[in-house]
């Protein structure tokens, strides 16, 4: 009997490399997962901050907006959302090169507009603004923001460099 045990501790030793093999390459699946959110319940935490701000600016014929934080770039507003920005920055200097939009889901002092939730529709979600009588499809990328679309947000754009 005792002339196995060196056999077996040989075969154990030869199974080391092949089990941190396998542990290294589980872990970065994992990370891979992680980070282009592959396995639902492991995404980042949305924000939470109570007020959060975008820079929004023109390309290619619509708003965009970078946030590399959340991972986007350029982020395309579209579905009716570009015309309630138009709206929004009436009155801005140079908005089509960049303008701070603050949004939250409570509204906040000096805030502009109210959106509120009407649907959700192709992971996207529809909001109405009053006045004007306007609707827009806010896409997924507000999940980056939020944990679940607010039934309301509140909304104010400003130049970039308020005087």
């Amino acid at each position: 009997m005792k002339a196995d045990a060196p056999h077996a501790t040989r075969s154990k030793l030869r199974l080391l490399p092949l089990a941190l093999i396998s542990l290294v390459l589980v872990l970065a699946a994992g990370v891979v997962a992680w980070r282009y959110e592959l396995i639902p319940g492991m995404q980042p935490s949305p924000r939470q901050n109570a007020i959060m701000v975008i820079a929004p600016y023109r390309h290619q014929g619509t708003w965009v907006f970078d946030d590399s934080s959340a991972g986007l770039v350029k982020e395309p507003f579209v579905a009716g959302v570009p015309e309630m920005i138009d709206v929004l920055v009436e009155g801005v200097p140079e908005a089509d090169t960049g303008f701070r939009l603050l949004f939250s889901a409570n509204p906040f002092p000096g805030h502009q507009k109210k959106l509120t939730w009407l649907r959700g529709d192709s992971g996207g979600n529809y909001y109405s603004l009053d006045d004007p009588p306007m609707e827009g499809w806010i896409c997924p990328a507000m999940f980056k923001y939020y944990s679940k679309a607010p039934e309301r947000l509140y909304v104010k754009a400003e130049p970039m460099n308020p005087r």
